[in-house]
């Protein structure tokens, strides 16, 4: 019955996702909850001018610099993602619950000032775990896992690793990732 119901009413979600979110096209995440979501996100406005499904709790900042892979950042409770000095995520990056992603920071001297920096780059095959944060002009290079509660303050280009601790550092050399 369930199958019977997903396949009658899948065309009426796709329908749904495509006029909600024209820009985003990943078909795995045009669901029944995430067509609920969009039409809470446009109706209530919260997250209104984000062209991706984002969950209410969740705040992201100047998503027109902003490229999403194929999750979509923000659709996880309580994230926060500032996109104003950009922030570039590559396919299969997965973001956990309250996870922010920071790509913009104060002027020490003048905090009315903000400092330009490099955009965030989280390669593809990643995972950000609960609460971990991402800092201004990081680097996280392929399948790189940043572990719960992690606070990344520089770049880890080179990949297969696991990262932890406040400031995050490498904790343990991972295998290639297996799709």
């Amino acid at each position: 019955m369930k199958y019977f119901l997903k396949k009658l009413f899948q065309p009426l979600i796709n329908l749904g996702m495509i006029l909600l979110f024209p820009r985003f096209k990943n078909k795995n995440y045009y669901t029944l909850s995430n067509l609920l979501k969009g039409i809470r996100q446009k109706l209530v406005g919260v997250n209104k001018s984000v062209p991706w499904p984002v969950h209410f709790t969740s705040l992201v900042k100047a998503p027109e610099k902003i490229q999403p892979g194929t999750k979509a950042p923000g659709s996880a409770i309580g994230c926060y993602i500032d996109g104003r000095n950009g922030i570039i995520i590559e396919e299969n990056v997965w973001i956990g619950p309250r996870v922010s992603i920071i790509s913009q920071n104060h002027d020490n001297d003048n905090y009315f000032h903000y400092l330009d920096e490099n955009p965030i780059k989280i390669r593809k095959n990643s995972l950000l775990a609960a609460n971990c944060v991402v800092l201004p002009g990081v680097e996280l290079g392929e399948h790189t896992i940043v572990a719960a509660g992690a606070v990344v303050t520089k770049s880890f280009a080179e990949g297969n690793q696991i990262l932890a601790g406040n400031p995050a550092k490498v904790i343990k050399k991972l295998g290639v990732y297996k799709d």
